[in-house]
């Protein structure tokens, strides 16, 4: 059913008349591999801008030479392991050399691609190649040919998974002090790297992480010159003035301040309250008598994972938890991380996203040498999923990609999209994984924040155990973090993930991994505990903390109000309710043609366009859409309702008045 890795195949004799694949000799020259402007898509956007090859003239897919099929099949492995991880791309030329003499002909390298993206099952590439990089191979395919450097671009290129322009990243960063920025930049003097963009590790080199990336780091840089910046790009509450909670700030001083000038000291009790003092004392007995500066289990230290465990429990109804099943990490994003790592076996392994997604997933796929399958939302039902889209994209990753769907991840609530999950998504989600022995990834670190009165958060444990007979094979890990909630601790790295049906083996090596990382940060593991584990009523600083919790949550339920409802108040912008997380997802339905097409002149997406044209006009920090994904032709960006409340509205006059200048300019 799947195609066999490379590494088995490599392996395997090669016949002594071996004549690889297609393509001969010379030079494609600069007309091929000099200036590119790209059409710009992602691996979970890939719709957009996708090559339909029944378009392009002069290529016969049946232009190949006949070989054995185990070449064949080694060559489609080697494609596949390219595609996966970025490595191989030598192996790949040599076994498409035919003449053994260091060139391959255009031509024969657009044969190639067309038969190792299956044209005749898809009657096009979608998500596998870029459409301008190939059209100028097919351009030159007649009398030009390549040597391997110039191969090993062009592959760079047209399967590039980057939204930015080349080198953008690259001249961001090293412009910037903080950063990259040096007093003598060596290129300047000819200075050669052994280790460069094509020695360096590959996977690396193409994974792309949106949420801080190119419009973010030119916010950067124009807030370094001095202009007003309002950053609604990331989900950094403390960053953008929410105060910390006082219970939890307090409690972690103690733990960390040494003992003579903190818990005995003389007025330790006309300084903290006395649930605090009580706190800090149990936790530090739990950390022990070498604070919270030495190592810890690395699972985390047990009592922060009982009181997880109980958590779980009283949130589920009673539903059983243990502190065995927790493992305490440095945030969510690094429990994601050992996962996917765990996950991620061959090159076709592949991981089933929802589109829009946090850009963590793609981001440690790519890293990791894994695939994606996009599940797409249905932004006009409120961003909800359905059996038959899960059941399309697992058939077509079986059937026609030859794929092995190991997981699949849900955001409950969503990011970007800010939809709370009903139960019967839910339901459809656990039954679908179940049945199909898909590991279920529930990334529910926002279940704190639901802020319509007409849906509440349910995890997808609970939906897992009540399907007890039809769920009763769900391998389900969950997630959550101390970096949103109401908390908003995001510098702290805190965070769980719960092993639910999962093998002991599996766990095992889980907790070997997390033992070469030796132990998560304990100011961390503190903070998950008190995240879980507040005041209670009558205890001294029960008040206080109410009053600063509520405050918090009332404030991001009027600011997700105000943001949607203004964005929906211009023309040419719709946004679905913000039901929870912190963040809006608008799309924008009037987008001029002339703006399309600058962007493709400019190697940019359209919304990339938009945001960099935002920020440099209003100074308000967005991310492109793109940089989530989206289904084919909706442009739009992400917006967090963090900032302070005049801030939002300043924001949203702020909106309006650049759409309509952006309009005007490109119409």
């Amino acid at each position: 059913m799947f195609r066999t890795p490379v590494a088995r195949l490599v392996k395997k004799s090669i016949p002594s008349n071996f004549t690889p694949f297609h393509l001969r000799t010379a030079s494609i020259g600069s007309a091929l591999l000099g200036n590119q402007t790209t059409c710009k898509r992602t691996p979970y956007n890939h719709h957009h801008q996708c090559l339909n090859f029944s378009a392009l003239p002069n290529i016969k897919q049946t232009d190949t030479h006949k070989l054995e099929p185990a070449v064949v099949e080694l060559q489609r492995a080697l494609w596949d392991q390219y595609l996966a991880n970025g490595r191989g791309c030598e192996k790949l030329f040599r076994s498409l050399d035919i003449c053994k003499n260091g060139t391959v002909s255009a031509k024969d390298v657009a044969s190639f691609i067309l038969t190792a993206t299956n044209y005749e099952q898809r009657g096009k590439v979608s998500g596998v190649i870029r459409k301008i990089p190939f059209e100028k191979l097919q351009q030159a395919a007649n009398d030009h040919h390549l040597n391997f450097p110039e191969f090993q671009s062009w592959l760079m290129d047209v399967t590039k998974v980057s939204t930015q322009t080349k080198g953008v990243i690259q001249d961001r960063y090293q412009l910037l002090p903080y950063l990259g920025g040096r007093s003598v930049d060596d290129r300047a003097f000819g200075r050669k790297y052994s280790w460069n963009e094509t020695t360096m590790n590959q996977s690396l080199r193409r994974m792309q992480y949106a949420v801080r990336g190119e419009v973010v780091m030119k916010a950067e840089s124009m807030l370094a010159e001095g202009r007003d910046i309002i950053f609604t790009n990331i989900g950094n509450p403390h960053s953008v003035g929410q105060n910390p909670i006082s219970f939890y700030r307090q409690v972690l001083a103690l733990c960390d301040l040494p003992a003579d000038i903190g818990l005995n000291h003389p007025n330790v009790q006309e300084m903290f309250p006395k649930d605090v003092i009580d706190r800090a004392k149990s936790y530090r007995s739990a950390i022990g008598a070498a604070g919270t500066g030495a190592y810890t289990n690395s699972q985390g230290i047990y009592q922060f994972r009982a009181d997880i465990a109980n958590f779980i429990q009283n949130r589920d109804d009673g539903i059983p938890s243990y502190p065995g099943d927790i493992f305490i990490t440095n945030g969510a994003s690094s429990g994601i991380q050992s996962i996917l790592t765990s996950l991620i076996a061959n090159d076709c392994d592949a991981i089933m996203i929802p589109i829009p997604q946090y850009p963590v997933y793609s981001a440690l796929i790519t890293l990791l040498g894994g695939r994606q399958v996009g599940y797409e939302l249905e932004e006009e039902t409120g961003w909800g999923v359905t059996e038959a889209e899960l059941e399309r994209c697992l058939k077509k990753a079986i059937s026609i990609d030859g794929l092995d769907i190991k997981a699949m991840a849900i955001i409950n609530p969503g990011n970007p999209t800010g939809q709370v999950l009903t139960r019967d998504d839910l339901e459809i989600i656990c039954k679908f994984c179940s049945k199909h022995g898909i590991v279920l990834l529930a990334d529910e670190v926002y279940q704190r924040n639901v802020y319509t009165s007409a849906k509440s958060f349910i995890s997808a444990k609970k939906v897992a155990v009540e399907l007890e007979n039809e769920c009763s094979n769900l391998q389900l890990i969950s997630f959550h973090s101390t970096s949103k909630g109401l908390i908003g601790e995001c510098g702290r790295r805190g965070g769980y993930m719960e092993l639910h049906g999962i093998d002991p083996y599996v766990a095992s090596q889980l907790y070997k991994l997390a033992s070469s990382g030796l132990c998560s940060n304990v100011g961390g593991q503190i903070m998950t505990s008190l995240m879980l584990t507040p005041p209670r009523e009558g205890d001294d600083s029960y008040e206080l903390f109410m009053k600063e919790e509520s405050y918090i949550m009332n404030g991001l339920k009027r600011k997700a109000k105000i943001l949607v409802d203004g964005l929906n108040k211009i023309e040419g912008i719709d946004c679905e309710e913000a039901e929870g997380a912190m963040y809006a997802f608008p799309k924008i339905t009037n987008f001029p043609k002339k703006a399309i097409e600058k962007a493709k002149e400019n190697g940019q997406t359209p919304d990339t366009l938009y945001a960099l044209s935002l920020l440099e006009e209003t100074g308000i920090c967005v991310v492109p859409a793109s940089g989530f994904g989206q289904k084919c032709g909706r442009i739009g960006f992400r917006t967090t309702f963090l900032p302070k409340e005049e801030r939002i509205e300043k924001a949203i006059d702020l909106f309006g008045t650049h759409h309509e200048m952006f309009c005007k300019k490109y119409s």
